[in-house]
């Protein structure tokens, strides 16, 4: 297994002659100077992540973390635990919202059981569990230190694999109910915000059912009390397996430079651990749309991130990313394709830079 610890101080900046070569190259193409607006800034990112000007993305893979939570017991969901082993069976069966839209996108999915609590047999499901389900966080620590490494190192792990089979790019999914109290947890703990910003209703939740859930999570960040400062000791007292395993993610695909695209507010949680781990793994991000989910928000302001689409969705398990991946192929078929002026016989010194 890979030592995260290892991997975090190998990280490297973005390639900054790669993001000026493509910078260049965008401000030669036939068309007024940054009119592509955040189409010329993913292709500038992609560079400075690859060290490459012209990318393409013929494998594309988005990675589903499951997991049960142990604070579902608190009544924090209004949804039934077995939806976890169900949904993830559905993933292998191509039914799921992730699988549609990964199949639009020509993207595959990646499903990893890491704590799922039941046995789910399937050579469609690749077995990392840690154990079924994390510990109740409104009563102790939700995992231990051990098992919080050990689920990073899956996610490290998963993408090394990915990497290896030829995977360009990846996205970001869960499953997991009661993955919503777990990411604001860690939101409220890493930030010491209110819970009104960091608690929303998740799948969907009564006035009562809302309150409950608030008064649950403060209880869990009491009781456990995570320094801000540590954000192993946050995730591993009020995260879950399934964040675990996307801290992972990200660690990994910073160390050998994917491009790794951010979903909804889960996923977000994730990547803000993973950033207070190591500050230059955000550069290494892409969020995908702005998720629904109140808290969304001040982690893209932590992150100093902006997601390309805003459709209030909220369903998670990584729908954002195949949507988002289309614009990042094409940004990059831009930089591949387009003509320049002088290809294209168009004399430029009629131009003006108005950015």
């Amino acid at each position: 297994m890979i030592s995260y610890e290892k991997l975090l101080k190998d990280i490297k900046p973005l390639s900054k002659e790669a993001m000026k070569e493509a910078s260049t190259k965008l401000d030669s193409l036939a068309k007024p100077i940054g009119s592509l607006g955040r189409l010329e800034d993913l292709a500038i990112q992609t560079a400075g992540i690859t060290g490459q000007v012209k990318n393409e993305f013929n494998k594309k893979c988005t990675v589903v973390m499951c997991a049960d939570n142990g604070v579902w017991e608190e009544g924090v969901s209004s949804c039934p635990q077995y939806i976890t082993t169900t949904q993830t069976i559905n993933f292998t069966k191509g039914l799921t919202g992730i699988s549609v839209l990964c199949r639009q996108a020509s993207m595959d999915v990646k499903i990893v059981d890491i704590g799922i609590n039941s046995n789910v047999e399937s050579p469609l499901i690749l077995n990392r569990k840690i154990r079924k389900g994390t510990s109740n966080m409104a009563k102790g620590p939700a995992m231990t230190r051990e098992e919080a490494i050990r689920a990073i190192e899956v996610g490290i792990e998963v993408v090394k694999e990915l990497k290896l089979q030829g995977y360009k790019v990846l996205g970001t999914g869960e499953m997991g109910i009661g993955n919503t109290s777990t990411s604001s947890a860690i939101l409220m703990a890493l930030t010491g915000c209110d819970v009104n910003i960091a608690v929303g209703k998740g799948a969907g939740l009564t006035e009562e059912g809302y309150e409950n859930k608030k008064r649950i999570i403060k209880q869990a960040i009491e009781i456990n009390n995570p320094s801000k400062d540590d954000p192993l000791e946050v995730l591993y007292k009020v995260g879950g397996f399934d964040i675990a395993g996307l801290v992972g993610c990200y660690i990994g695909a910073a160390y050998y430079r994917i491009p790794i695209i951010i979903d909804g507010f889960i996923s977000a949680s994730a990547a803000l651990v993973a950033s207070r781990m190591n500050p230059l793994i955000k550069e290494y991000m892409i969020p995908s749309h702005a998720s629904a989910e109140p808290g969304f928000t001040l982690i893209m302001e932590e992150l100093g991130l902006k997601p390309l689409l805003n459709l209030n969705m909220r369903l998670g398990e990584g729908t954002g990313c195949p949507l988002a991946v289309n614009l990042l192929e094409a940004a990059n078929r831009i930089v591949c394709e387009m003509a320049t002026f002088e290809e294209a016989q168009i004399n430029d010194d009629y131009l003006i830079d108005i950015r």
